[in-house]
């Protein structure tokens, strides 16, 4: 089940939410560190790791499930975020150079019909990166994050999950060392418990970030095209949280 959309914003509007943001931004960085010329999309709640990528690559865009409902991006600009239905994304093939999936796998089920139209819209030299709970992290544990939520997966599901639905993982990393707490000593050293946690305890991760290419030798098993996915652009009426999903239903 995915979080609704105000929680997530709440949650990153936190000082709690922020350091995480921070800390998972710089992996994601790490991981990618050149997006020029690019298009970039951010499905699920990507929004808060999309931003370091606006300057840089040609395009960015993000798309937020049904379930989840969506909220405007960037708040101090035209908006770039829009409702869709995960498993029928409003794009043309090979249109992607980047996906960024957070807060979006754990949540969804069944997989395989995400994982396929990702799989289509991406270029064949895409690159898909994955940020999900690692289910021997200490912040999938508890449910006052959004780590706590959904499915889990240490990095040798993942790899698998991915191998099994055209994409062949590339490498693989981790991020939130430091307990999930909120006292201001704790948060404060967050940097440290990122140097130490990835040096001596990498198992122990919060989430995994694992990055995978498109297999071009596997085509994915022909299907029937559904309906087109529910799009709500801005400036058309949007409803926040999961109530957009009623109102998505009412627009058909």
């Amino acid at each position: 089940m995915h979080s609704d959309v105000v929680d997530l914003r709440d949650f990153y509007a936190s000082r709690l939410g922020q350091v995480s943001r921070h800390l998972i931004r710089r992996r994601v960085r790490a991981l990618w560190p050149n997006v020029t010329g690019e298009t970039v999309l951010g499905l699920g709640y990507a929004v808060p790791y999309l931003r370091q990528f606006r300057d840089e690559a040609e395009r960015v865009i993000a798309l937020m499930p049904a379930a989840q409902g969506v909220l405007h991006w960037p708040p101090e600009g035209p908006n770039l975020a829009a409702l869709a239905d995960e498993t029928e994304l409003p794009l043309p093939d090979f249109s992607v150079d980047r996906v960024l999936l957070v807060h979006s796998l754990e949540c969804v089920d069944p997989l395989q019909d995400m994982l396929k139209e990702i799989w289509r819209v991406m270029t064949s030299s895409g690159r898909l990166l994955v940020v999900v709970p690692n289910r021997r992290g200490i912040w999938a544990r508890t449910d006052r994050t959004p780590f706590g939520q959904g499915r889990p997966y240490s990095p040798s599901q993942l790899s698998r999950l991915l191998r099994d639905n055209l994409f062949t993982p590339i490498q693989t990393s981790g991020a939130l060392f430091m307990p999930p707490f909120r006292a201001g000593a704790l948060l404060g050293s967050a940097p440290a418990w990122e140097r130490i946690g990835r040096r001596w305890f990498p198992t122990f991760a919060g989430v995994i970030l694992c990055e995978a290419s498109k297999q071009i030798y596997a085509a994915p098993a022909a299907r029937k095209r559904r309906r087109r996915a529910v799009v709500l652009p801005f400036p058309q009426p949007v409803v926040h949280g999961r109530g957009a999903a009623k109102a998505a239903e009412r627009m058909r």
